[in-house]
């Protein structure tokens, strides 16, 4: 049975009382500022005082220090991340139509469901291993193993070899999304949280750079079209080959060398340190000070935080058995079942952080169903309607193709600015705006007519499903426990890979013809507003765990 010795347990003062009083003992400057006009956001639902009360100091000391260069550094070099996962996605969908001439597959959608898979995988692999061996070991490895199986796949000798390396690309890949958030959140001063909405403009530049990709290679180094065709469109009869079909090649090849760049960046620009919240769950309470007074020192800032000052918060003791970090942390086995299963509990510790847990879940659920499938029926769907698309040149169908991802780069700045007012009721109203405004460009894109009209709502969805998305992404690792918070993110982006496959599967079954899935797909927004209302935390003017 887990008992508490030390500070703690002989003081019933929540945790935020117990060290006001510590720092305002060792710096009295810093004691109102710092710990008295900001609350930490689960400080009421902690079933480990110990644990809580530590990381409230950690709060105090990361707002003591403030912005620094470093996290400057690392907005730029998490931000490649999320490039990098929008750019596998983009660029296996792009490259697909041309792959196929080229191989010509017995089952089409084959590399949508290769990237989703191994996006599925990468985020519970890095989500889990976040958790158990650390932040910084995914941050220095994921981009380089994505960049390899990249340059890999654009040498692809046919079909099956060519998903695979999508999918381990994309395994790679996966877990950025996982442990960008987590990394920069848990360095960030409290009152630049809103920057972790703010980095989900990275995503867009990736989509942008694949347009890019796609405009440069496809129209100047891609085969006249199907060789074979179907019996709507005769084949050109021309073989499609490595000589007359490079242009799909050429642009995984550049989008790998430019992933190789980025990973080497995250190797040679910072020397990523483990996060001071990660080290508190491990009971490192030195490299904890150590972390922090290094970054405080290399940028002349203050740093009051002391090892005696963790010692007094006290420790977790499991029996006779010391165990490493907290036992609401940790089990006794790093590699385990239970050590998988203590984060997966940990996540439903109180009913509030349950249901929490299950909300954020649900939204990456419904999400990862509704974008794609907008993907899959929308074309047809108008095309049936009478809407007079085509007629576009290849190099002006790629090139409209980069404006609407162009689009999406500025909504995660408004979403950025939007979650941190009152008017906007923080997070959870900017998500209802954001999905509202999604639902209405959705209805309104049904009645396209033109290659004109296609490219202005085209754009208007991106900017607004954007909204949504970038405050989602920020929101998620915000209300999740730190010690926990790999896992929970890892889960909620596995839940969206899994929509991303089921989506592949009716895409290849289902009549897109039908009006009646783009109106399943309109209501999910609606659902999506709707649980943003019910989240239990706002995370706004509060401190993250």
């Amino acid at each position: 049975m887990a008992t508490t010795t030390g500070f703690r347990s002989e003081s019933k003062s929540s945790p935020s009382d117990l060290h006001a009083t510590n720092l305002h003992s060792s710096n009295p400057r810093n004691s109102d500022e710092l710990s008295l006009q900001k609350g930490d956001l689960l400080d009421l639902e902690s079933v480990d005082p110990v644990l809580n009360a530590k990381m409230h100091l950690v709060n105090n000391a990361i707002d003591e220090i403030g912005f620094t260069g470093y996290q400057a550094k690392l907005f730029v070099l998490n931000g490649f991340g999320y490039a990098v996962d929008s750019q596998i996605l983009l660029v296996q969908s792009i490259i697909a139509t041309n792959a196929r001439w080229e191989f010509h597959p017995s089952f089409a959608n084959g590399l949508t469901i290769a990237v989703y898979v191994g996006m599925l995988l990468g985020a519970i692999f890095w989500g889990f291993g976040a958790d158990i061996i650390g932040r910084k070991y995914a941050f220095n490895m994921s981009l380089f193993i994505s960049a390899v199986f990249c340059i890999v796949a654009g040498a692809a000798p046919n079909w099956i070899a060519l998903a695979a390396f999508v999918a381990l690309a994309a395994f790679g890949a996966g877990g950025n999304l996982v442990l960008d958030t987590a990394v920069f959140l848990e360095y960030l001063p409290s009152r630049h949280q809103w920057l972790v909405t703010l980095m989900a403009a990275w995503w867009g530049l990736g989509q942008l750079v694949a347009g890019l990709f796609a405009w440069a290679f496809l129209p100047n180094f891609s085969c006249p079209g199907d060789p074979i065709g179907t019996a709507a469109e005769p084949g050109t009869g021309i073989p499609c080959n490595w000589s007359n079909n490079k242009g799909w090649r050429y642009v995984w090849f550049a989008n790998g060398a430019l992933v190789l760049a980025m990973s080497i960046a995250r190797l040679t620009v910072i020397r990523l340190k483990e996060t001071p919240k990660f080290l508190v769950g491990e009971g490192k309470d030195e490299e904890v000070v150590a972390t922090l007074q290094w970054i405080a020192t290399k940028y002349n800032r203050p740093c009051s935080l002391t090892v005696e000052d963790m010692a007094a918060c006290g420790t977790t003791v499991t029996g006779n058995d010391r165990r490493r970090g907290s036992v609401t942390a940790h089990a006794k086995s790093r590699f385990s079942f239970g050590e998988i299963g203590m984060h997966l509990k940990g996540l439903f510790a109180t009913r509030k952080m349950a249901l929490s847990t299950c909300l954020i879940w649900a939204s990456w659920l419904l999400i990862g169903l509704a974008y794609p499938l907008y993907n899959v029926f929308l074309p047809t769907y108008i095309a049936t309607r009478g809407a007079a698309l085509g007629g576009l040149s290849t190099s002006d169908t790629w090139r409209n193709y980069a404006i609407s991802n162009l689009a999406s780069i500025p909504s995660p700045i408004l979403a950025g600015y939007m979650c941190k007012s009152r008017f906007f009721w923080g997070r959870r109203g900017t998500m209802i705006i954001g999905a509202i405004l999604t639902m209405a460009f959705f209805f309104a894109y049904t009645q396209v007519r033109s290659n004109a009209q296609n490219l202005g709502f085209t754009c208007a969805i991106g900017f607004c499903l954007n909204i949504y998305y970038g405050t989602l992404y920020a929101y998620t690792p915000e209300v999740l426990p730190s010690a926990h918070r790999g896992t929970g993110n890892g889960v909620s982006i596995g839940l969206n890979r899994v929509m991303g496959i089921v989506s592949a599967g009716v895409a290849a079954g289902a009549n897109t013809a039908t009006p009646v899935p783009i109106f399943i797909c309109a209501a999910l927004y609606i659902v999506m507003a709707a649980i943003a209302a019910a989240f239990p935390y706002e995370p706004m003017g509060r401190r993250s765990s």
